[in-house]
């Protein structure tokens, strides 16, 4: 009989965060408490740029957009936000959603199946992704709880599963 496996890999759907981001904008053009600060929030090339008049308006619209993510899904650890810079009159906080799982991560996730998990899973980084196998599926479900009950800095997802 051939290995099961699954691959742990870090992606976010482009389409939900498009998404959050609109229903974000909505929000901010409808609530009362931002009604003439200037806040916005709006795709800036591949990062997301909110600005507003204060340094408090402009955390309030990250605030809002952390939470229209949560709702739709996406994990919090896939944003990558800065601190508010002043430019100009107007605070400004850029973003980025961070995709793929860097060398040191897929070490560090290797490390801890091979540490803590049941003995004969076999983790091997391929690029942005680990691939985890083994003869035993009840072993590949015990390294997914396993992993679940990690707190780790970045957001994973299990995907092709066999």
């Amino acid at each position: 009989m051939a290995d099961s496996s699954f691959d742990i890999v870090s992606k976010v759907e482009r389409q939900e965060v498009d998404n959050a981001l609109n229903q974000a904008a909505k929000e901010l053009s409808q609530r009362y408490d931002f009604k003439g600060t200037g806040a916005t929030i709006a795709w800036s090339g591949e990062k997301i740029l909110m600005e507003a008049n204060s340094e408090e308006r402009v955390k309030a619209v990250l605030d809002v957009f952390e939470t229209k993510l949560v709702k739709r899904g996406i994990s919090l650890k896939a944003l990558d936000a800065g601190e508010p810079q002043l430019s100009g009159k107007e605070y400004k906080i850029f973003a980025t959603i961070e995709e793929g799982i860097s060398q040191e991560n897929a070490k560090k996730v290797a490390k801890i199946i091979r540490d803590e998990g049941p003995k004969g899973v076999k983790a091997q980084v391929q690029g942005e992704e680990l691939r985890v196998s083994s003869k035993s599926r009840d072993d590949l479900q015990a390294v997914q709880a396993l992993l679940k009950g990690k707190d780790l800095d970045f957001a994973i997802q299990f995907v092709n599963y066999r």
